[in-house]
């Protein structure tokens, strides 16, 4: 089955939310949602699960993969129809990026950019003759694209990024450095946040798309990662820009916050997916491994420890939901979106620890099931906002 802008608008005509209406999510999935996330596991199961740790020896990206989600349109499900894509919602996203992360945390992290906050900023902030532009690619596959906030010297505290824009007549003049960017390798197209020193007030911020030929920009860097992903380090050294590719200029630190909101939301759906795949795992060998003439899983404590997993994991799950089904084509709530992150981050590390420890020794082993999860889940907590950031986020929502 190929996923179609027919499928998911489906979607929408069968009980699922308006665009626009802040309701709570129908208890359940329509039929069409339950297709697109039927794809998406049948896809990744066939295609991504036994190569998920090819991409990690060979440092490689994985477009082989993203080929294969732009051929069954779900590559474009956050892109509308006018320019290609299937006009999903961030439900639709969370579904395939959940199945996704379940079987390959590589291709998960190289597909969140085209379903998640890089693509809905050009959707929802930008002009029509960028969206002509760009958005037809990035449906075909044939453009990747990657989101530059973070700095050498500022991760949370991005009111203080020092990457710096000037006017200059039809040009904007970008210089400063960005680090730990995904996908810094292959994108064709950077949306870097940076600061209008030629604007007044505090909270001069927007964002400029950077083509990856723009003169005065390079990758200067490279970090592997534990979980099997590289991120690169940026330079903009007097990097001229088109005026026209400005992206986000005018209240462009609110807007930048509430797009972020979206990456929260889909960070949390793939832990949800890795915490799924770890589980999947433990079950399967609980059922198989034997110890003093029995399987494992006739064992209370083994049975626990899974009853424990799938608790966490449905739970958060049901977050992840309520968060993206209540956006409709919005960006998701800031609250929302952290309360469900948290919570996806945290439960994952949990899952994949005790998933683990149901495989004893084989568990330790690299290349084993739970060490790759143990090591996927790892990054959820540390990207798109920490815990203890977005703590402060609800906690001021409570009380303000």
């Amino acid at each position: 089955m190929t996923a179609t802008p027919e499928t998911f608008d489906a979607a929408h005509a069968n009980g699922a939310a308006p665009p626009e209406a802040d309701t709570t999510l129908q208890w359940g999935l329509t039929p069409e949602q339950e297709a697109i996330r039927a794809l998406a596991r049948e896809v990744a199961e066939r295609e991504f699960r036994d190569r998920a740790l090819e991409w990690e020896r060979t440092g490689e990206f994985p477009w082989r993969n993203l080929k294969v989600l732009a051929e069954t349109g779900l590559l474009g499900a956050a892109i509308p129809e006018e320019y290609g894509g299937a006009g999903g919602s961030w439900l639709d996203a969370a579904l395939i990026l959940e199945q996704i992360g379940r079987c390959c945390y590589v291709t998960a992290m190289a597909a969140l950019g085209e379903l998640g906050v890089q693509t809905r900023a050009i959707v929802s902030y930008g002009s029509d003759e960028q969206k002509r532009k760009y958005l037809p690619k990035v449906a075909a596959g044939d453009l990747m694209l990657a989101i530059c906030m973070t700095e050498p010297e500022t991760g949370s505290d991005i009111s203080n990024m020092s990457t710096v824009a000037r006017d200059d007549g039809d040009f904007l003049v970008i210089d400063g450095e960005k680090a730990l960017i995904s996908r810094g390798d292959v994108a064709g197209l950077f949306v870097v946040w940076v600061k209008f020193v030629d604007d007044p007030g505090p909270r001069n911020i927007g964002a400029i798309l950077v083509e990856r030929d723009t003169p005065g920009f390079a990758v200067t860097q490279t970090y592997p990662t534990l979980g099997g992903e590289s991120l690169f380090g940026l330079e903009f050294r007097g990097a001229r820009v088109p005026r026209e590719n400005v992206l986000v200029r005018e209240d462009g630190f609110r807007k930048m916050l509430t797009a972020f909101n979206g990456q929260r939301c889909l960070n949390a759906a793939i832990c949800v997916g890795i915490a799924q795949g770890s589980q999947d795992a433990a079950v399967a060998y609980a059922k198989q491994r034997k110890q003093f003439g029995r399987p494992i899983s006739e064992y209370q404590g083994i049975q626990w420890m899974l009853a424990d997993n799938e608790l966490q994991i449905e739970g958060a799950r049901l977050l992840v939901w309520r968060a993206a089904a209540r956006a409709g084509s919005r960006f998701p709530s800031r609250t929302e979106a952290a309360i469900a992150k948290i919570t996806a981050n945290e439960m994952a590390l949990r899952v994949t620890d005790r998933s683990m420890q149901i495989f004893g020794g084989h568990g330790f082993l690299k290349e084993m099931p739970p060490e790759r999860f143990l090591r996927w889940a790892r990054y959820g907590s540390l990207g798109g906002g920490t815990p203890q950031i977005l703590r402060n986020a609800i906690g001021r929502h409570l009380v303000g």
